[in-house]
This record gives C-alpha cells, structure tokens and sequence, in this order.
C-alpha cells in the first residue's frame, strides 16, 4: 500500500510549529519516539518500525530525518546535492523534495526497533 493509498485511513497526529512550546514542562528538545508508517523508506524501514528521532541531533548527507517539507512532515534520507539539499526516500518511486537550507529539517533519527523484536534493534549515530 502506497502512503497515499493509506492516507485516508491514517489519524493524524497533531505537530507543533516551529518555536512553539508543548503544555507541561518538557523540553521540545527531547528524543521522541515515531511508528513508520507507508512504505517509502524500504527496505531499511519497515511499516510498523518504531524510529526514535534526536531534534538536535547532527543533520549530514545521508542522515535519516523528519522534515517539513512540501507542506507536509516526512521521514526521508538528506542527501547533499551539489550546493543544496534534498530529501530522498529510499524507495525510487516517490520523488525526491528539494530543500533551501536544513532548517526543514527538524530531527534526525538515531534509532529504530520492530515492536516485540528488542534484538532487531539498530542505532544511527554519525
């Protein structure tokens, strides 16, 4: 099933703006913790994955990262090209998203385990 096939069954999950702050005292700078859904990222990342994602972690080409981009939040690979920067998904079927600078990037993702599975973990650490 495509990401767009299975965007109408999907919830949505709120995402605060940039500089805004979440009720309660937690830092927004706090690892957190995504399920991969769709499957743009395969092989590397299955649906279901859990991706645990650094937001001030180090963004460098080839990074795995959230991003804003094309009005929407993504999970791609940053791959510099030349001068500038895009998003690439893993799977050659879905475009890949330029981006001016590596403020659209919002973090980047240090880890991923399949649920049950604690061995099938792996780490991301540049």
């Amino acid at each position: 099933m495509s990401d767009a096939d299975a965007g109408a069954s999907r919830r949505v999950i709120p995402i605060l703006e940039a500089g805004a702050s979440p009720a309660g005292d937690c830092s927004g700078a706090e690892p957190f913790a995504l399920m991969v859904l769709g499957d743009a990222m395969q092989p590397e990342f299955d649906e279901g994955d859990v991706i645990v994602i650094e937001p001030e972690g180090l963004a460098q080409d080839g990074s795995f990262v959230i991003a804003h981009a094309g009005g929407e939040w993504v999970f791609r690979q940053l791959v510099a090209v030349g001068g500038a920067w895009e998003l690439r998904a893993l799977d050659p079927r879905y475009p890949a998203l330029p981006i001016t600078n590596l403020a659209a990037v919002r973090g980047v993702v240090i880890q991923k385990s399949r649920p049950g599975r604690r061995r099938s973990a792996r780490r991301y650490v540049p």
